[in-house]
């Protein structure tokens, strides 16, 4: 998997928020807000190939819980990302 070019993750109002970076990717119906292990995640792998198995490590490393939490916790966001397309 890789994020697909063209978007960044920004800081907004005490939040993240991914944004498109060119016309192909503006889509005004749908924002994406991430909480902090979310925005985590991204910081880690952008511009990167990564596994399912690379965001559980790093989920499960910084905050210290289970490897079968972060999986779950790693596949709901891994099916928000592909939702809206940011995905390769």
């Amino acid at each position: 998997m890789k994020i697909k070019e063209g978007f960044t993750l920004r800081p907004l109002c005490g939040e993240h928020i991914v944004v498109g970076e060119g016309l192909s990717q503006v889509n005004f119906n749908k924002m994406l807000s991430m909480n902090d292990s979310a925005a985590y995640l991204w910081e880690n792998v952008q511009g990167k190939e990564f596994t399912l198995d690379d965001l559980v490590t790093l989920l499960a490393d910084r905050y210290e819980v289970s490897a079968d939490q972060a999986m779950d916790d790693v596949k709901q966001m891994i099916a928000i990302w592909q939702e809206h397309g940011i995905l390769e």
